[in-house]
């Protein structure tokens, strides 16, 4: 059998996530196989290198690095100030630990969507620690909201635009228990929006084939939560999803941060042995 970890995006609300794979990081638990999109891949990073709290620090930063500045707005066209985020956090500010996460017998991918295309890559590293950090930041940076990120030639940006839930990936990759990690209540549908399509296609006129999958990922995602609710109901995925009101991707109450964090830990205290019964079937 091999196991599988799937981990959703959402900016902020990543720090559900975050909650639930701090508990399992006190329990030691392992994965073969970890996907993450967006914030995802965020989280994804800290449980390989198997650092607890790294990730709540990230989105809980002292006031002196924040992350979400006027600053950032101004200087670097980014809501985000993705160089703090990706740059200074991993090597000056919350120490990311490149050694453990190099060593780790667990593969990592990053989906990222690719600016020509269109379409979802997966991609990897296991040596270089500036590529390993462009590949999160790629991940993670939301059209119009952050700049793109250049790697291996090619411009990306988050790859929750191509691939919000890469189950179907963890299954190519032969993951026959998967866990699933969403940021969003189980009755969440996205809805098309026709003023955003014209967004899109004014503001990604250069890229037409990302302005296309920015018009049809609410059809997408749709798809593909009704997808992992099939695999819930068919008991061949774990799937752990907010219980209570989410926060805002761009959230910056830590209150409000610190809540949702504990949710995402309690509900995957609850049901930790419910994850174990389902991992040794």
């Amino acid at each position: 059998m091999k196991s599988g970890l799937v981990l959703e995006g959402g900016a902020v609300r990543g720090v559900y996530t975050a909650g639930a794979l701090d508990y399992l990081l006190e329990k030691d638990v392992t994965v073969d196989y970890t996907v993450g999109v967006s914030a995802g891949s965020c989280n994804a990073v800290d449980f390989v290198s198997r650092q607890f709290g790294r990730t709540l620090q990230c989105f809980m930063p002292e006031k002196e690095s924040r992350y979400m500045t006027p600053g950032a707005i101004l200087k670097k066209h980014s809501i985000f100030d993705m160089d703090m985020v990706f740059d200074r956090y991993p090597r000056e500010i919350y120490p990311f630990d490149f050694d453990t996460y190099f060593s780790s017998d667990m593969e990592c991918e990053f989906v990222v969507t690719n600016c020509r295309t269109g379409k979802a890559e997966y991609k990897s590293e296991a040596k270089d620690k500036t590529r390993l950090m462009e590949l999160c930041r790629a991940s993670s940076s939301m059209p119009i909201v952050t700049p793109m990120v250049l790697v291996d030639g090619e411009l990306y940006v988050d790859g929750g635009v191509a691939d919000s839930i890469p189950v179907k990936r963890a299954v190519e990759k032969g993951c026959d228990k998967l866990i699933v990690i969403l940021t969003r209540p189980k009755e969440y549908r996205k809805k098309p929006n026709p003023r955003s399509e014209r967004l899109w296609q004014l503001y990604l006129r250069k890229y037409p084939e990302l302005a296309k999958a920015m018009c049809r990922r609410y059809k997408v995602y749709n798809t593909q939560v009704e997808w992992v609710d099939r695999l819930e109901e068919e008991g061949r995925a774990f799937v752990l999803r907010p219980e209570v009101p989410v926060v805002s991707r761009v959230e910056q109450d830590h209150e409000k941060i610190m809540g949702f964090y504990r949710h995402g830990y309690i509900t995957m205290m609850k049901r930790y042995d419910e994850l174990c019964r389902f991992l040794e079937k």
